[in-house]
């Protein structure tokens, strides 16, 4: 851990952070300028010196920070430093000789460009980091790195190259921006018409961000340049992680990268043959990733103009897409619970047949906050496809009349409802009760520390069990021979009295709002559910919004994602620990 700087060196060390701050600030203004505004060269070179002007001032940080009084040398960063500089000074000197068939000038700053990027990529992850530890509210932290990363995605999506020639509003861009950040689906333009390949990339880019969570990234910057998580910005990952034990965030960070990498790789290329109209090449590639990571991140975002209904028949959509959205759904702590419990049995296996039985391996064991998770989840996609086939199996299903394809409508539908949003059929000519069934689904949502949103399936488990508890005038609440804590009891129902309340005032809204577009009320509660539950599915109603029904969905999907408890604990001001316990009175409820 590395000693925090006090008087002189202190205003060395904030001198190095404000000059960082300031070349990673005037590096993404330049990048954005000079790729956002293709058309106008006449800047060009101007851009160019704000670039090495922005290189200047990220050098001055780091030897500001590095030359301080006082501060130890951290070899591991300046290694990685030294590293990045001498790549680029290689590039800008082999680069044109390797790529002959390209401008020598185009090469160079090319090269210049990257690394450009990959330093603000690292300064970024080092700061999110030491932010989370420095304020009292990692909460705020959190919301500040969600809310700052839409507006420059949305900034982003207003530049020339990022949208076709129909200009983009601001309120789009933004409602784009936060819709992807906060991995929910819902768009107020098609994705597929008004943005470029580079503005579906910047999309793309928030999806994954946004979906992982911005602190994963940083805690596995800093762990990758070898810095180790101290006691403080452990404890508060944790609370944003929502990991029990601050001993296990690096480990953590580094298995939701891994694992969210890997699968999202296999599925880029189980997808690949769906896209048989595109044909071979770049294209196809990108579509493919563009799905792998908007279904394993559950944000239903696509590129293709009506979602995934022209491809309602692939096996690819039900075996591939589905997958990866329940995975996702899952939440990392139950991925790694089960990876780790698989590992423990595999080596246990193989020491039998081999004759030598290690009683030394540690057991891994499913953990209580696993088996709810599978078990709810289980018993949500079955009920859910279940009913709904039930409710729609007499009425005109918007498919074709064969039965199966009936019933894999409503599976899907079922795993998609669970804050993915990706569609195969026109979910507004769903009778009244089957969207109804599908906003209580979208309310429940995914699994605490995953890529979904909603209240979660362990508060839902928690809050049945609860109910179970009190008709058998138990004092206390027990699953599978565990106890559940009473602050964890007050947690679940805290949340879902926070979500119900917001869905109520969010759908009181927007009813204002849309009074004088004569939109249907249950309609309007399934786009407030959908957008506060990071769902994405829609009746029809987001396209037809007006501006300030826009921005009541944003600040929907926004609180769905930080969570009304992040939002809570972040606006909660001196709160202090009552140090005594007052008389106990009985009260009657019911």
């Amino acid at each position: 851990m590395q000693e925090r700087p006090t008087g002189t060196a202190r205003s060395w060390f904030n001198l190095g952070v404000w000059a960082g701050a300031g070349g990673a600030l005037l590096t993404l203004a330049c990048l954005a300028a000079e790729y956002g505004f293709p058309e106008d060269r006449s800047y060009r070179t101007a851009w160019h010196a704000g670039q090495v002007v922005a290189f200047l001032l990220v050098w001055v940080g780091k030897l500001y920070a590095w030359l301080a009084p006082s501060r130890r040398l951290h070899w591991p960063r300046l290694a990685l430093d030294v590293s990045l500089l001498t790549l680029l000074l290689i590039a800008l000197a082999a680069g044109p000789g390797l790529l002959a068939r390209y401008s020598p000038t185009a090469v160079r700053w090319s090269a210049f460009h990257a690394y450009l990027l990959i330093t603000v990529l690292v300064y970024v992850g080092r700061f999110s980091v030491a932010a989370a530890a420095a304020g009292r509210s990692p909460a705020r932290t959190l919301i500040l790195s969600f809310a700052a990363a839409i507006f420059i995605g949305g900034i982003m999506l207003l530049v020339p190259a990022a949208h076709q020639t129909a200009p983009l509003a601001f309120t789009d861009a933004i409602f784009t921006a936060t819709s992807a950040t906060c991995v929910t689906g819902l768009t107020a333009v098609n994705t597929a018409d008004a943005y470029t390949r580079f503005g579906q990339a910047v999309i793309l880019a928030l999806i994954q961000a946004g979906g992982l969570g911005i602190m994963i990234f940083g805690t596995v910057f800093a762990l990758l340049l070898g810095s180790r998580l101290s006691l403080r910005e452990s404890t508060a990952l944790q609370d944003i992680l929502q990991e029990t034990s601050p001993a296990r965030i690096g480990r953590l960070a580094v298995f939701v990268c891994l694992v969210a990498a890997a699968i999202e790789a296999a599925g880029a290329v189980a997808l690949s043959g769906l896209w048989e109209a595109v044909g071979p090449g770049g294209d196809r590639w990108f579509r493919s990733l563009f799905h792998a990571v908007s279904a394993f991140c559950n944000a239903g975002l696509s590129v293709e103009k009506e979602n995934l209904a022209a491809y309602r028949l692939r096996p690819e959509v039900y075996l591939v897409i589905g997958p990866l959205i329940v995975l996702g759904g899952l939440g990392f702590p139950v991925l790694e619970n089960l990876w780790r419990s698989a590992a423990y049995r595999g080596r246990r296996w193989g020491a039998r047949r081999r004759g030598s039985v290690r009683e030394s391996l540690r057991p891994e064991r499913w953990t209580l906050h696993t088996k709810l998770v599978l078990g709810t989840t289980a018993v949500l996609l079955a009920g859910g496809a279940a009913v709904l086939a039930l409710l729609e199996w007499a009425r005109p299903f918007p498919t074709t009349p064969w039965t199966p394809v009936r019933l894999l409508d409503a599976v899907f539908l079922s795993i998609t409802s669970r804050t993915a949003g990706f569609s195969t059929l026109d979910v507004g000519s769903l009778s009244a009760a089957s969207k109804l069934v599908l906003i209580l689904l979208m309310f429940i949502g995914g699994s605490p520390s995953s890529t979904a949103g909603g209240v979660k399936t362990v508060t839902v488990a928690i809050l049945f069990l609860t109910i179970y508890a009190t008709m058998r005038r138990q004092q206390e609440v027990h699953v599978a021979r565990r106890h559940i804590a009473a602050i964890t009891i007050r947690r679940a129902a805290t949340l879902i009295f926070l979500y119900g309340g917001l869905q109520w005032l969010l759908t009181l809204l927007l009813t204002i709002t849309e009074h004088s577009r004569g939109q249907n009320f249950l309609d309007l509660l399934f786009e407030v559910t959908s957008a506060l539950g990071t769902v994405g599915l829609s009746t029809g109603v987001t396209a037809g919004l007006t501006l300030p029904g826009k921005w009541v969905i944003i600040v929907a999907m926004f609180v769905g994602r930080v969570g009304p408890l992040s939002l809570l604990a972040a606006l909660a001001v001196g709160a202090r620990p009552r140090r005594f316990e007052y008389p106990e009175e009985p009260l009657l409820v019911g």
